[in-house]
């Protein structure tokens, strides 16, 4: 097991403390270091298996309540978020390198910046809270990372309806296009937002979704449709 200062601080990238910690040290325990040190060490393939699980219903469960897309698109949306590339990314952004037990041969080969391990290790992460906290705490870490790539990057497997939608409406200088939020709900942890789209004073879309943001372009897909675009 790592030291305690180390899983602390972990603990404190991740926001989430361990009741059990034997599931944070299986997450960070790969193949190479439980073949090298001892037999029958358990690493984090099983539970990598577990997360991948995990991080599809989380993400899956998000963007059918957040989007108002077709199968096609949330299918492209998912992928992007439960990628190689992107867990790489969200494995990066933690840290979560510098915690791994890695064996010898590994640990000379650069595994602690390999996407692939990296990428394996944050699935069994996933599965680690799941296992000690539930699906809140899980739901809480994965969407930490899937809402900000999908609020502040250029990451959409869809078009922007509000800035489509923009567009339309600016060809009419007179026009006054405004965004009004009408209902707020939910714990913290799963707030829920209806925002209506105005056109001057005749609302064109309604939308919901887990962010101001998410709802607003639900609205201006609805005004979109609306329109006949």
């Amino acid at each position: 097991m790592e030291s305690l200062k180390e899983i602390s601080m972990l603990e404190k990238q991740i926001g989430y403390t361990f009741h059990n910690p034997k599931y944070l040290d299986i997450a960070l325990t790969h193949s190479s270091y439980a073949n090298e040190v001892k037999k029958n060490l358990s690493c984090n393939e099983r539970q990598e298996f577990l997360g991948d699980a995990v991080l599809s219903i989380i993400v899956s469960d998000y963007l059918f309540n957040t989007f108002h897309l077709a199968e096609g698109e949330l299918t492209k949306l998912r992928a992007a978020m439960v990628c190689e590339k992107s867990l790489w990314e969200f494995a990066e952004a933690i840290h979560l390198g510098d915690y791994l037990k890695l064996g010898r041969g590994e640990e000379m080969m650069g595994g602690r910046t390999r996407p692939s391990i990296l990428a394996d290790a944050f699935e069994a992460l996933i599965a680690a809270i799941y296992l000690d906290g539930g699906i809140e705490p899980a739901r809480k870490f994965v969407l930490g990372f899937v809402v900000d790539v999908l609020e502040n990057k250029n990451t959409f497997a869809f078009n922007d309806y509000k800035t489509m939608l923009q567009e339309i409406t600016q060809k009419n200088p007179e026009e006054k296009l405004s965004y009004v939020l009408v209902e707020e709900s939910g714990p913290d942890h799963n707030k829920k937002f209806v925002v209506e789209v105005h056109l001057n004073s005749n609302v064109i879309g309604r939308g919901r979704g887990a962010s101001k943001k998410s709802a607003e372009q639900a609205a201006a897909k609805e005004a979109l449709k609306l329109m006949g675009q």
